[in-house]
């Protein structure tokens, strides 16, 4: 059995367009100790291909962090099969709002030095020593307190197009970056009650033991993060305090929490939460998208990308270092394009 996917990506969405069962999207993650790690992975990978489960899972010595999309009629052999494991007991699993099946299209499992790369050195303090966990309910009243300081400890394109209000938005392109600009920008703020919130609670899990460690008193985190704060938020009829898209890393890239349209088009600036890699795949940059403007530039991030993906293949090569190496996987930054732009014209 191939421990990887062997088909193109035509075919993956035509296999899926033919089934007939219905998928859960469900994220999770926990941090344990593992080892053996190339071991777990093959045995895991054959296990879940088995059972057709798409998605992406992160191994580490320090844990395991799993976005995936599960086969309905494979879903309690799939929860026993983490249930069987010691380090992977009663796991809590977080369910998408927006079920597509199309969430992933292939499975990969890999193993990485840590879950979320973060800079840290975690010997240096207590990983373990976490801030409060709050439900939805509580951290709205906490939201209420006077001298609450909310911080979304999210890169800058996942809160362009959604986050609680009034909140601290680091303008920082990874978790790595975000860190030391969370306590500049928490400067003369150790006595107040903090709020921190994720996607799914595990960036918030390092980020408020380390918060705890510089001296701030009142840490708190949000349980299960934006995507379990929406499912609180629906079952019970809370009010919202997060407002427009919760960005999700798989094919969707967003799932709509409320109908506010917060962010613009990086090519018009319109309104438009949409989030769209740039169809030039030695690109591929991270962008809002209005559907005009994927008209008008063929669903690329500048005039440059959409001639360059006009071009015979022979004609790109002098171009296509330069796309990977500088972009491909960028988030959006607006002088990016104008570089595109001028570099193209030194390189023609």
């Amino acid at each position: 059995m191939a421990l990887h996917n062997i088909y193109d990506r035509d075919t993956l969405r035509q296999k899926l367009a033919e089934e007939k069962f219905e998928r859960h999207t469900v994220s999770f993650y926990r941090y344990a100790h593992l080892t053996e790690l190339t071991t777990l992975r093959d045995t895991m990978y054959a296990q879940l291909q088995e059972w057709s489960v798409l998605g992406r899972i992160y191994l580490a010595s320090e844990g395991i962090n799993a976005q995936v999309n599960v086969p309905a009629p494979h879903w309690e052999a799939f929860a026993a099969y983490w249930e069987s494991m010691s380090a992977f007991e009663n796991m809590t699993y977080r369910f998408a709002r927006e079920d597509r099946k199309d969430s992933f299209l292939k499975l990969k499992i890999k193993v990485r030095e840590k879950l979320v790369a973060d800079g840290l050195d975690d010997a240096s303090f207590d990983v373990t020593n976490t801030g409060n966990h709050l439900d939805a309910s509580a951290f709205n009243q906490a939201m209420n307190q006077p001298d609450t300081v909310v911080v979304d400890m999210r890169n800058h394109y996942e809160s362009e197009v959604g986050h609680f209000e009034g909140a601290l938005l680091p303008d920082v392109d990874t978790f790595r970056e975000e860190l030391p600009k969370v306590l500049n920008m928490l400067e003369g703020k150790k006595e107040n009650k903090v709020l921190l919130y994720c996607t799914g609670g595990i960036r918030c899990e390092k980020a408020s033991a380390f918060l705890k460690h510089q001296g701030f008193k009142d840490v708190n985190q949000l349980r299960g993060g934006i995507i379990d704060y929406a499912k609180q938020v629906e079952e019970k009829g809370l009010e919202s305090k997060f407002i427009g898209k919760n960005f999700v890393f798989d094919d969707r890239l967003g799932e709509r929490i409320t109908d506010d349209v917060i962010s613009t088009c990086h090519q018009c600036d319109e309104k438009s939460d949409h989030h769209t890699n740039c169809a030039n795949n030695d690109c591929h940059q991270l962008f809002i998208q209005c559907p005009a403007c994927a008209k008008k530039y063929e669903g690329c991030c500048s005039n440059e990308c959409r001639d360059y993906n006009r071009l015979p293949e022979a004609e790109k090569i002098p171009f296509r270092q330069f796309f990977s190496e500088v972009f491909k996987g960028r988030p959006y930054r607006k002088g990016r394009l104008n570089e595109v732009s001028h570099k193209r014209n030194e390189i023609a």
